[in-house]
């Protein structure tokens, strides 16, 4: 089974934090690699590391000679926690239906929020894990409100 990243987040060092479809939450470090592949000690250059992108779902990239398989993070990775994968399928069905609302293109509210439209489109489709504030940027952009509430069972 193949596992598909869906979010990068790049720490201090060289070490990241990668969601995955199922929620699971991994950190690697790219240190664990270096005896291995010397080249990745360029990673080191604080500059180069962040200029790592995920690449569709299968991998991180820096350029064309560094790169990571996303299934190298995910067997080899430390499970930090595991997100409520739910959460990004609502947050994708209020973004996606309050944009078509307004009647604007993905291209539209990333100028307006000032995010690229590649964020937009991981975020309606699913596959992004939106912070609060990222979520509040999209919600200004569209003229609305972000209500975050939890659904008590009744007992």
């Amino acid at each position: 089974m193949f596992h598909k990243a869906i979010e990068l987040k790049l720490l201090e060092g060289t070490a990241m934090e990668v969601i995955f479809q199922n929620g699971i939450v991994k950190h690697y470090d790219m240190r664990a690699l270096f005896p291995k592949y010397p080249q990745l000690r360029a990673l080191e250059e604080r500059s180069l590391f962040l200029s790592g992108k995920l690449v569709g779902a299968y991998g991180i990239m820096w350029n064309d000679d560094l790169d990571i398989e996303a299934e190298t993070i995910y067997e080899d990775g430390e499970t930090v926690r595991r997100d409520d994968i739910m959460l990004h399928q609502v947050s994708a069905k209020a973004v996606a239906s309050a944009r078509a609302a307004e009647g604007i293109s993905q291209k539209q509210l990333a100028a307006l929020s000032g995010m690229d439209q590649s964020d937009i489109s991981k975020i309606e489709r699913g596959a992004a894990n939106p912070s609060v504030a990222t979520l509040e940027r999209i919600a200004k952009a569209l003229n609305r409100k972000l209500s975050i509430s939890f659904d008590v069972p009744d007992k």
